[in-house]
This record gives structure tokens, sequence and C-alpha cells, in this order.
């Protein structure tokens, strides 16, 4: 899989047409299992065959129970600078209903050995709105992220993917289903937490630190082009997305026996291209730019977006700043109904 990995980043050299790369993000899957060889074996394809300045952010997504002191002292000779740490609760309860292999004191360990070791700059991801979950245990879970010093942080309603342990779970009633009144209330318990610690809610499910936003996610939400390397992995360019065959065997014999990218393309319409950004830009704090929308497709997309949104300026879900469109904390209750309402 790595020289597979490797080999594919050769192959796929000319996909950014030489922009210069400020980020990489090891994810998906479980990249702690790579050693930091391992780990600097990639990093030295890319440097190889990519153009890379001034990298701001290479973040290494992580398991708890992978983050060893002396694993973490070892991507020391890696140029992995953050850390994205699966946590999704400090409660056994949680993790046991989400069939987590990691327990409570090895999340909170985790985080003290990259800390100690001098990784300051982490994230952790958690999740609400398990049936388990009182609010007041909510309440205990951000806590800790204000007692950990965590300068950034993700926290997603708990959904339930089918083919899971817990979908068969619930299916079967072995265990109780997921209450979305419950994951409703869990987040506005959750955004007066971020706005009462200093923490900017400039995602959806994303919470920073003045100046600690992740770069790589925000180029993301800001329809930046990436790369994306391996199986199941999605790549943008602009015009175009693909993505990568899921099955490992058939991607391993496709790039080193048949020496080609297994991949599948859709080439985007403009009105594809503005309805993308309107669904990720309305996510951030920084909203739905009618004037980037004006100078990159046209007007008539623009006045049709701002006639849409009169509704949501009318019933206190959205404000207009200058000439972008920002949702209240009621609009990103219904963040995701409201982008479809402003399509093209």
């Amino acid at each position: 899989m790595l020289q597979a990995i490797q080999q594919e980043l050769a192959m796929q050299a000319s996909y950014l047409n030489g922009q210069a790369i400020e980020t990489i993000y090891f994810g998906g899957g479980t990249p702690s299992l790579l050693s930091a060889d391992e780990i600097n074996r990639i990093t030295d394809t890319v440097m190889q065959h990519y153009t890379v300045v001034n990298l701001k952010e290479f973040t290494l997504e992580t398991n708890p129970d992978d983050l060893s002191y002396a694993y973490i002292k070892s991507l020391k000779s890696t140029l992995v600078n953050r850390f994205s740490i699966g946590i999704q609760s400090f409660r056994d309860n949680d993790l046991q209903y989400m069939n987590r292999a990691h327990n409570a004191q090895q999340a909170e360990a985790s985080v003290k050995t990259a800390q100690d070791a001098g990784f300051e700059n982490i994230t952790i991801d958690l999740i609400y709105g398990t049936p388990k979950l009182s609010d007041e245990d909510w309440k205990n879970n951000l806590d800790r992220v204000r007692e950990y010093s965590i300068p950034h942080f993700s926290a997603y309603a708990l959904t339930v993917e089918e083919g899971t342990a817990l979908h068969h779970n619930i299916k079967h009633k072995k265990t109780i289903p997921v209450d979305a009144a419950q994951a409703a209330a869990q987040f506005e318990i959750l955004m007066a937490y971020a706005a009462d610690n200093g923490y900017e809610h400039y995602e959806i499910s994303n919470f920073a630190l003045p100046d600690m936003y992740a770069v790589h996610n925000t180029n993301y939400w800001m329809g930046v082009p990436y790369l994306g390397i391996g199986p199941s992995a999605h790549s943008y360019n602009g015009n175009a997305r693909r993505w990568n065959i899921a099955n490992n065997a058939l991607y391993l014999k496709s790039i080193l026996q048949q020496r080609t990218v297994p991949y599948e393309e859709e080439v985007l319409t403009t009105e594809q291209r503005v309805n993308e950004y309107v669904m990720t830009s309305l996510r951030t704090m920084w909203g739905c730019d009618l004037d980037k929308i004006t100078k990159q497709y046209g007007e008539d997309y623009s006045q049709s977006i701002a006639s849409n949104a009169q509704a949501f300026y009318n019933n206190g879900q959205m404000i207009a700043e200058g000439n972008k469109l920002i949702l209240t904390q009621t609009g990103k209750l219904f963040a995701d109904n409201i982008a479809a309402t402003l399509f093209i």
C-alpha cells in the first residue's frame, strides 16, 4: 500500500498544475498505524514531485490508543505538526455505545501525552446526541476541552450509518435509537459553551481559539483545489471532482500492475459549482459572498440567491453583512435546508 501511494503521488504530479502545497492531511482509515519512517517515505515523495513552500500544517489523524509517548516522540523526526485525535467522548458509556476501541482513560492520556511531547497544535473530535449522554454529561465532556487547553475541536451529532454494528443493533432493538431533539438541544449547548469560553464557531461543526483554525479544512470550505491519494480518496481541481476506487485490492492492482489511477470523475456544471460554494461557505462564519459569485459566475446567480435568502432574513435565521449571507445561531440548526433552498 505504501508503494502504491508513493506511485500514485508520482502519477498525479500534474493534477494541481504546479500549485504550491500549503497543507498535508493524513486521514481516513488509521494513518497512526504508520511508523515515522513510513510517514517520511510518503512525505519525501511529495517533496520530490510537488512544490511545497512554507508548509503551514501537516495533520495526522490518530486513534487515542495509538498515541504512546514513544510513538509521539518518534514523530518529531517527521513534518507532522498537528494531531487530529478521534476522542469522540471522555465517557466510557458513550465509547462502548459507539463500539470504539479505546476507553476514557486512553482518551485523556492521548491529549496529555501529545502535549507533554511538545505537540500543542491539537484538535479532537467529539460526538453528541448519543442516547445515554445527558445534557450535563455533554457539558462535562466540553469542560475537558477547556481543562486540557485544546485549541481546536470538532463536534458532530451522532449519525447511524448503514452496515455498522450500531445500525444493526438499533434495527434489531438491541440498543437505544438516536433522538434528534436531544441532539439539537445539545448543539445549542455546544454553541453557548463555545461563546462563553472564547472558541470561535467558525464552521458548523468546528470551533477554534482565535487564529487556530484548521488551515486544510478552511481551504476545502473555500473551494481551494486539493489532491487526494489512496483508496477512496477524493480530489477537486476547481472544475471537476474525482474519486479513487474504494477496493484496496483493485486499487493496488491498478496502480502497481496496470500503472493507471483507478478513478471516476464528474465535471461540474456552473450551477453545481455555484451550489457547492453556497453549501460550504454558508457553513462558515465568513458566510456566502455574493460579490464573489457575481465575479466568478455572473450577476444572475447572485441575484437569484439573494432573492431566495429574503425569507431567512425575515425569520431570523440569516443576516447580511455587506453582501455576505451569514447564518445566525438559529439558522445553524437548519444549515443544510437553508443551503438547499438557495441552490440554483
